[in-house]
């Protein structure tokens, strides 16, 4: 098993798939070189996992976050044909009745607050979800996770003395069923898709980020999924990859044009080798805003489409009206 912290309490940053992020073994320490006790590590650890899932009938959004003093889960679903949209969101003081695995490809994670339930267990390369809110929506599906696909896997440096561990995979197969306000989702006959998140790390007191995600079925029947960002783990790597027909390709830096307060109007997204070309138009969002003494939190997932071309080695792919999420997100933690 390979751990992320080696025995001297260090980190090897850059890219490598680790199977436990053993973070109590990190030897933390504050700006003036002073060690950390056991129990302010634990506070200072955050950790979340998204998943979304998408076809040409709608797209869903799905995580479970853990900040030590707070919890949240939060579910939504974008019905693309009907142009509706439904969310759910719930929380908990102090992480209560929450459990992050510390295991990115093993090991469940779980979120409960009355009758609403929401799990994510990993195991045997397959990812199962089992969601259950108290108005009758349900969610019971597993995602494949097939060893030949590489996931991106990138640790990086995050401020003077923290780090960021993050795994992302793309175009992944999904299987099971969706009910939803009345109406059953079929994954497998929708040829739904998935995307996987798992993030976790001693994380910038302050942060903020852009970041866009893609997974779908090109014309010719190739899956194409991206995974792009700005503004974090980008110290010496970057989170910044497409998959081909499940392979892993890296690109270069990523750079979001837009307004942030005219949230209506198109994104450009390019990068500096200017091999990627696109523009997002949102459709909707799920935001939240809060700010209070200690923490902040202005976040703003958007879902619409994807417009441009990606020159991928030696081929340029065009995408209209390619369905996916972008983000804008600003966090105090």
């Amino acid at each position: 098993m390979r751990k992320l912290v080696n025995e001297s309490g260090d980190i090897e940053f850059g890219y490598a798939k680790i199977d436990t992020v053993n973070y109590l073994d990190f030897d933390l320490r504050n700006s003036m070189d002073k060690p950390l006790p056991k129990w302010r590590k634990k506070f200072k650890f955050n950790q979340f996992q998204f998943i979304s899932i998408s076809c040409d009938t709608f797209i869903l959004g799905l995580a479970i976050v853990d900040l030590k003093y707070a919890s949240n889960c939060f579910v939504y679903l974008y019905n693309i044909q009907e142009k509706s949209y439904d969310e759910f969101e719930f929380t908990q003081a102090l992480s209560l009745n929450t459990r992050m695995s510390s295991q990115p490809n093993s090991g469940l994670s779980r979120f409960k607050k009355g009758n609403t339930l929401v799990e994510i267990l990993a195991k045997n390369n397959q990812r199962f979800i089992t969601l259950k809110l108290g108005n009758g929506n349900r969610i019971k599906a597993y995602i494949s996770e097939p060893k030949e696909q590489n996931p991106l896997c990138v640790c990086s440096r995050a401020g003077y003395n923290d780090w960021v561990y993050t795994q992302k995979n793309t175009t992944l197969k999904i299987e099971g069923e969706i009910n939803w306000q009345g109406k059953v989702f079929n994954l497998a006959k929708l040829n739904a898709l998935a995307s996987v998140d798992w993030s976790a790390g001693f994380m910038r007191r302050e942060t903020s980020w852009n970041w866009a995600n893609l997974s779908t079925q090109l014309a010719d029947g190739r899956k194409l999924g991206f995974n792009f960002a700005s503004g974090i783990n980008e110290t010496g790597v970057s989170e910044n990859a497409i998959w081909l027909e499940g392979e892993l390709i890296k690109v270069d830096l990523i750079h979001f044009k837009f307004d942030r307060y005219r949230q209506e109007e198109s994104w450009l997204i390019q990068s500096s080798d200017k091999r990627i070309s696109l523009s997002f138009h949102p459709k909707g969002k799920r935001d939240k805003k809060l700010n209070l003494y200690f923490i902040a939190s202005n976040f703003r997932q958007f879902f619409g489409y994807f417009d441009g071309t990606l020159q991928v080695k030696n081929e340029t792919i065009r995408l209209n009206q390619t369905w996916g999420l972008i983000e804008d997100h600003y966090a105090k933690w």
